[in-house]
């Protein structure tokens, strides 16, 4: 059985975007306080995620090059495993 928080890693990676997000929406809307869901902080842990902040702007976080490659990867893998059940 996949795990969870790695779907949801993925989710959480296409939702930032390539041009990142602020750091205070991102929190809102990911950070969690379940200890079976710890979306944010694995992202974080694996170096999935940047974060950015210049005196006077707002923080951001964007998707690290890192992030941005196993994004792709694991997109690539799920696109040729559809392909093999659709044949």
């Amino acid at each position: 059985m996949p795990d969870p928080v790695d779907a949801l890693i993925l989710d959480l990676l296409e939702w930032i975007g390539p041009d990142g997000r602020p750091y205070r929406e991102v929190i809102e809307a990911w950070r969690t306080s379940c200890p079976r869901l710890p979306v944010w902080e694995e992202a974080n842990e694996r170096g999935f995620i940047e974060h950015q902040h210049s005196p006077g702007s707002e923080a951001t976080v964007s998707v690290s090059p890192t992030g941005a490659k196993h994004l792709a990867e694991r997109r690539r893998a799920d696109a040729r495993g559809s392909r093999a059940a659709d044949a």
